[in-house]
Parts: structure tokens; sequence; C-alpha cells
């Protein structure tokens, strides 16, 4: 019966997981880039058990699996911090490492396989447990947090200043005015209290140094809003529209945004995920 409950939610998904693998292949050939299967944008999360059968189903389709991405206990919002029982989410990713391990000697899986955790940006609070149990078990990982490094551009820019400060500004202004648009499609993983988002007149007169701070990761302190940071999040597509205006300020910014971006990534990720 645990079975069949499995395969009723994920097998015709795993089918089309299998489809699409063969066509990625047959284009650009076998082997020339890495296979990652994930599961995390679902309702549900999937339990050490439903991971078992789910490998199993993705080596009968001939899938090479290189990373798999579960959904995990917790809300993991966008750009902030892991909310939920750190406890349980511990548990749960010692036992997928568990089942990972069997599933590459029982179903011929790649011996590289390993867990992928899309992390929305910034799960400060879950990377000590993911650097014990991988350490732990001599494994890899691969972390999905590419949102903090667009976050920590748009911080780059407003404390460069002057244009940088403007741009950044106006990235607010009109993600505010559009948030119902730009929220839509992440609805399952954002929590933003309208009450406390500052108004575009407010952010206007801030400083480079308030408006970084207060969209800066670093909870505890006193500017730090974590409403205003998953707006802005989500608001990537402002700065897209505007095209070389915000390219052409990334290059003329580049030491202050590269400064950021460096920093963010090796003292808030790569020393808490590797203990460092």
């Amino acid at each position: 019966m645990l079975l069949k409950s499995v395969a009723g939610k994920y097998l015709a998904a795993v089918k089309e997981a299998g489809k699409i693998y063969r066509h990625i292949a047959a284009t650009k050939g076998v082997g020339n880039f890495i296979t990652e299967v994930s599961m995390d944008e679902v309702e549900a999360p999937q339990t050490p058990v439903d991971m078992f059968f789910i490998l199993k189903m993705i080596a009968n389709e001939n899938i090479p699996a290189q990373t798999i991405a579960p959904k995990f206990t917790g809300r993991f919002n966008k750009g902030v911090d892991y909310v939920g029982d750190a406890g349980q989410f511990a548990k749960e990713f010692e036992q997928d490492v568990l089942v990972i391990d069997f599933a590459i000697t029982e179903f011929g899986l790649p011996e590289d396989l390993k867990l992928s955790v899309h992390s929305g940006s910034d799960k400060f609070t879950i990377y000590p447990i993911l650097a014990e149990i991988i350490k732990k078990y001599n494994k890899g990982i691969h972390v999905k947090t590419a949102g903090t490094t667009w976050l920590e551009e748009v911080i780059g820019l407003a404390i460069s200043g002057d244009e940088g400060l403007a741009t950044a500004k106006e990235i607010y202004s009109k993600a505010l005015a559009r948030k119902e648009e730009l929220c839509a499609p992440y609805a399952d993983v954002i929590d933003i209290d309208d009450s406390l988002l500052p108004s575009a007149e407010e952010v206007e007169s801030w400083s480079g140094e308030k408006f970084g701070n207060t969209l800066r990761h670093i909870p505890g302190h006193a500017d730090y809003n974590p409403n205003f940071r998953q707006l802005i999040h989500v608001g990537y597509k402002v700065a897209a529209e505007m095209g070389k205006k915000y390219t052409d300020l990334l290059k003329k910014y580049s030491d202050v945004v590269g400064g950021c971006v460096e920093e963010n990534i090796y003292e808030r990720h790569l020393k808490r995920l590797f203990n460092l």
C-alpha cells in the first residue's frame, strides 16, 4: 500500500523527468551536463521513505541523477532564514543522506549523487546542521542560493551612493508598486507583512548605509527588515527590465558590489556550511 501511495504521487512526475532528461541528452550529449531532479516546489515535504521510492523510480527511468532536491520540513522563504523545527530538519536530512547511499549501491545511481538544498537563500540556522552531517558521512552537497547574490548587488549599488543609490531606491519603489504581480509566482515561499514595509517616500529619504543595513541579512541588526528583503528578492524583474542601465551600474561600481558579494558568500555562507 505504501509503494502504491508514493507511486501515485510521484510516478507521473518521474516519468516526465525521464522524458526531459532524454531530450536534453539527445541535444547536448550524455555526460555534458549536470542532471538534477528537483521536487522542492510542492506543498508537502517528501519523507525519507518517499525519497527511497522516488530514487528507485529515477533509476528505473535511467536518469543518471547527480543531485536531488527534495522539499524539506519547514519554510524556505525567499532571502530569509529557515523557519521551522531545526531538529526535525536535521533528522530528515541525515536519513535522506543514508537513503541516497543505499540507492547508489542498490539501484545503480551515480556515485556522486548528492542532496541539493534549494534554500531560497540564506538559511543560516540549518547551515551548521548541514556542515555536521556532510562531515560525519564525508558527503558532498549542493546548496542553491543564487538569489542572495542579486540582493548583494542591490546593497552594493545602494552603499555606492549617487546613481547606484538612486537605482536601488527605484527598484524598491517599483517593486512595491508591483508587489502583487512580483509575489504571485512565489506565494508559497514568502511571508511579507505589508504593514512592516516602508513606503517609497520613506525609502527615498534613506542614506545608502540605511538602505544597505535594512536589506542585508544580519538578523539582530536594528535596521534589518525581512519584509523589505523578501520583496526586493522577488523584485529582480524590475532590474532586468532596466537592461543596460542596471548592468552598466554594476560595472561602474564593481569594486563595491564585488566586495559585498564576496563577503556574503564567504563569511555568511561558506564559513557556516563548512565550519571554517
